[in-house]
């Protein structure tokens, strides 16, 4: 658990959130603070969708073709396809 709450992505999504309420608590409310809060808002849905595809990908589950894990998870796929195909030959000759 420790590993995704410190995860690079969410503590910087975390540190510039700070950043940006320090930065807008006295100013007035305009397009550009609405704009930049909800900037900040995708940034975090980004950073937890992430942590969710390692997860999931931690647990064997698959991940949408979207998911930086996804190129990952099809080459550890394609290995044991091919491990698994290389076997059953082994084991039709004997």
């Amino acid at each position: 658990m420790r590993n995704y709450l410190f995860a690079s992505g969410l503590f910087g999504a975390i540190t510039s959130g700070i950043a940006l309420l320090r930065g807008t608590r006295d100013a007035p409310i305009t397009w550009r603070a609405v704009l930049a809060w909800l900037s900040w808002g995708i940034t975090i849905a980004l950073a937890v969708g992430a942590i969710v595809d390692f997860r999931r990908d931690e647990r064997g589950e698959s991940v949408s073709y979207d998911s930086p894990v996804a190129p990952v998870q099809y080459k550890r796929a394609k290995k044991e396809l091919k491990a698994e195909l290389k076997a059953q030959r082994k084991a039709d000759k004997a």
